[in-house]
């Protein structure tokens, strides 16, 4: 039976040739993508600035709303169509975008390291990354094997499959869905298959390409209970990620524990978060996650 660890932990991103979070305070983050700084809103930053200015080729300023809505004020000096970057051997575009990202979320390095390390010396594995956005965590499994991609968002998808592109890995196993994800990992439970791995990162309300409607507190559990019956005692991991929500890693263990308690392993549970550049460099908290091990 999977047991809860009793302590919680940190998944630090320093930082790297693609992503450097330079400064953060005062409700917003100062960071570099590349060779462009950008700043974005931030509340959990509650502490003051170090640095004295911030010039920046980029700001989001949000809305009025607490429901992410706002604009970007842009240089113009931006190359249009974005930038390429670069995590390990993945390549990738970066770009703004409406929802204040850059197309893709640098505080999962660590989680992506973590994945491959659960595979170490695996190359036939198949995994699932639901919610798989710009596909940079499907790139980095798919030197494991298999990997089954899935996204409500067609752009997202088509943005993936570039992504691939750049990295010369359009012949890679990997399968692009257009789907709902509940939906999807329903389905997968009545065609009985199983996978190595899955990650899944659900936003906190969404919309799937049938118009079908994703509430995070509703949908999860049952979410979970289905990628727990895709697993079993061979599987190296499943790993939860949450942001933006009032809700604790130590639920989504709860969670975890329970539509895991079929299969061997530990429940880990804590923070993601990001380490700024610098003397007496800070950690700025990003999200909540839980995620399963087993050592088999």
């Amino acid at each position: 039976m999977a047991t809860i660890a009793p302590v919680p932990l940190v998944m630090e991103c320093t930082g790297w040739d693609a992503y450097r979070l330079l400064d953060s305070g005062g409700g917003r983050k100062y960071e570099a993508f590349g060779p462009y700084a950008f700043i974005r809103p931030e509340p959990q930053a509650m502490w003051q600035p170090r640095l004295s200015e911030w010039p920046a080729a980029g700001e989001f300023v949000p809305g009025s709303d607490e429901d992410g809505g706002g604009r970007w004020q842009l240089d113009e000096r931006l190359p249009e169509g974005g930038w390429e970057l670069a995590w390990n051997e993945v390549k990738f575009a970066a770009q703004p975008t409406p929802f204040r990202h850059l197309q893709f979320f640098p505080d999962m390095a660590p989680v992506w390291d973590w994945m491959r390390d659960r595979l170490a010396g695996c190359n036939d594995a198949e995994t699932l990354n639901m919610f798989g956005y710009t596909g940079l965590g499907t790139l980095a499994l798919s030197r494991h094997g298999k990997v089954t991609h899935v996204d409500a968002s067609k752009k997202s998808v088509a943005q993936a499959r570039e992504n691939a592109g750049l990295s010369g890995m359009e012949d890679r196993p990997i399968r692009w869905l257009v789907d709902d994800a509940a939906k999807f990992a329903a389905r997968e439970v009545r065609r009985e298959r199983r996978y190595d791995g899955i990650i899944l990162d659900p936003p906190k309300f969404g919309r799937g390409p049938k118009n079908e409607t994703w509430r995070l507190e509703e949908g999860l559990p049952g979410l979970i209970g289905n990628c727990a019956r895709l697993l079993d005692d061979e599987s190296a991991f499943l790993f939860l990620t949450v942001y933006a929500v009032r809700m604790s890693a130590l639920s989504l263990a709860g969670l975890l524990e329970e539509k895991l308690r079929h299969l061997p392993g530990t429940i880990e549970f804590g923070d993601l978060a990001v380490r700024e550049e610098g003397e007496g460099a800070r950690l700025l908290p990003t999200a909540i996650f839980a995620r399963w091990s087993n050592p088999g």
